[in-house]
């Protein structure tokens, strides 16, 4: 048991007693280095500051976030490494909480009475599996994810018992570069061995990536017809129904999803802005009402949710419950960095409904504090720009459409930019503007090219590195940068500085537009740089 002596545990968990007697199992298991946390935002704290090993975590954290809550919060921010062992300890035999821990894929769960032995059981089991996937767990957190696909496959080969595990993993892979052929065929191969839910899945994401919409959608309410408690086939299914423009639809599954499982945030965010902007009201009310009430905890929480709930309420007419829900996000986010944007687009929803002339002041407040880098949403951009037109302020409209048409991902959303001013009856400003973001991106582009012509490939790095700043989510401006870097290296040689700027601009691109064809060319440029200089990405 010695390999459990150097198990470094955090247990989370705010009843003393429990504490005590679960600290008391850990070391009768032999697991010594325990350290406690008694709330999830405490626990937040602690992962954030130390790598664990094991986290050992009650259900139920009384006031403020419970676990599931916490283990979202670790997942979406991926605040652990892979290996880590989540174990999620509960009494609650309740369904709905259940599976809303479950769909989050912890490494296991306990329900309580139980005792050493069993939790010795559950622990040693947990480790044997990350063992075997040790390697490909370093490799895909140093950004190596070819050298993953290799130990995917050796790992199949010497640990034939996870080889379903590890052809799965090679398949997500896949998906992560972009290569949806591939996944498709391992997919398939899956579901032909009888590894059927998840395969079919996997199958109607790559499907997804492929703009093969109605054949995945297909695929989904087949899941789903079969399994009314498969969380991740309702969230796909709705955003293939968002992809095509089918708003009631897309609302119809997240309600569906929600009631099966109506603990999780992201989630009930993403139904409450369907709603919104299925013209369902009444239900965007409710829904962001639920997401502030549930991350008012969090570590993570978000100034735009605030935001929703007013925009919802403003659109309800209820404009004194509005200010309500302003105040308490100036008291409860004071210091934020999107505090104050929100704050003055939410300020701008209301005087603007009530006729207030202090809507002016507001509006210039909220498009000066949206020129700084601060993450606002693109939907918030697009909300503040039709505020800003609904009272005449166009010059301020133009602005932060021209920052959202820079920055669009792809033709959907540049769509819903234009559409804002169309709706205000300016679709011609909206065009004139789209051709200007359009040149602006490419001249600064165009000049990073010649730099790297005349050999300034620093001078090239520095053009194609700011044109990345201001379109972050272009992914073609995005992938140039990338080559830029690449190209850099080749010919200047490796610094960790323009490495770094290479790894993070090629993760973007991969987010932004994972079927890129570009995109694998230049991963395996940047692979191929790192074998060249002995070098590996430096962990994220």
């Amino acid at each position: 048991m010695s390999e459990l002596s150097d198990i470094r545990a955090l247990l989370v968990e705010p009843h003393q007693g429990m504490r005590v007697s679960l600290h008391n199992m850990l070391n009768l298991c032999g697991i010594n280095k325990i350290e406690h946390a008694l709330t999830a935002g405490t626990a937040v704290r602690a992962i954030q500051n130390k790598v664990f090993d094991l986290i050992l975590c009650e259900y139920d954290l009384g006031v403020g976030q419970d676990g599931q809550q916490l283990l979202e919060d670790v997942r979406h921010h991926k605040l652990a490494p892979l290996s880590t062992i989540f174990i999620m300890v509960t009494a609650e035999r309740a369904y709905a909480k259940v599976v809303s821990a479950a769909e989050l894929a912890p490494s296991d769960y306990l329900l309580k009475p139980f005792t050493a032995d069993t939790l010795l059981d559950r622990v040693l089991k947990a480790l044997e599996k990350r063992k075997a996937f040790v390697e490909v767990f370093t490799h895909m957190e140093n950004g190596a994810v070819t050298e993953a696909l290799q130990a995917c496959h050796h790992g199949e080969r010497d640990y034939p018992r996870y080889a379903v595990d590890f052809m799965r993993l090679r398949a997500e892979l896949h998906v992560v570069l972009g290569e949806a052929a591939e996944a498709e065929v391992l997919y398939q191969h899956l579901f032909e061995l009888k590894a059927v839910a998840w395969a079919r899945l996997g199958l109607a994401k790559t499907l997804f990536m492929q703009g093969k919409y109605q054949e995945a959608e297909q695929i989904l309410k087949s899941l789903l017809a079969e399994n009314k408690q498969y969380m991740d086939a309702y969230d796909l299914l709705a955003k293939t129904h968002e992809m095509m423009d089918q708003l009631p639809q897309a609302k119809e599954v997240l309600d569906a999803a929600v009631a099966v499982s109506p603990h999780g945030v992201r989630r009930i965010r993403q139904l409450g802005k369907i709603a919104m902007e299925s013209g369902d009201i009444a239900s965007a009310e409710d829904a962001f009402k639920k997401v502030v009430s549930r991350a008012r905890f969090s570590e993570f929480r978000d100034p735009e949710d605030h935001l929703n709930l007013v925009d919802a309420l403003v659109k309800k007419g209820d404009t004194n419950q509005a200010k309500t829900v302003i105040r308490e996000m100036e008291r409860s986010m004071a210091g934020l960095k999107k505090t104050e944007a929100c704050r003055a687009i939410s300020s701008a929803l209301v005087h603007s409904k009530t006729g207030d002339e202090r809507v002016h002041d507001e509006i210039a407040n909220a498009v000066n504090a949206a020129r700084e880098d601060i993450g606002l949403s693109t939907g918030a951009k697009l909300g503040l720009a039709k505020t800003c037109l609904d009272n005449n302020k166009d010059d301020h409209a133009s602005e932060v459409i021209l920052d959202v048409m820079k920055n669009a991902s792809n033709q959907r959303m540049l769509s819903k930019a234009i559409g804002v001013f169309e709706s205000a009856g300016k679709g011609h400003l909206a065009r004139e503007l789209a051709q200007r973001s359009q040149r602006e991106v490419m001249e600064l582009v165009a000049q990073g090219v010649q730099k790297a012509k005349q050999g300034d490939f620093r001078g090239s790095v520095d053009l194609m590195l700011a044109a990345a700043r201001k379109s972050p989510d272009n992914p073609q401006v995005v992938l140039n940068a990338a080559l830029a870097t690449l190209k850099c290296i080749e010919n200047m040689g490796w610094d960790s500085v323009t490495g770094e700027h290479a790894r993070e601009l090629i993760e973007a691109a991969r987010r932004l537009d994972p079927m890129n064809p570009r995109l694998k060319a230049i991963r395996t440029l940047y692979e191929d740089l790192q074998r060249k200089y002995g070098l590996s990405i430096s962990r994220k």
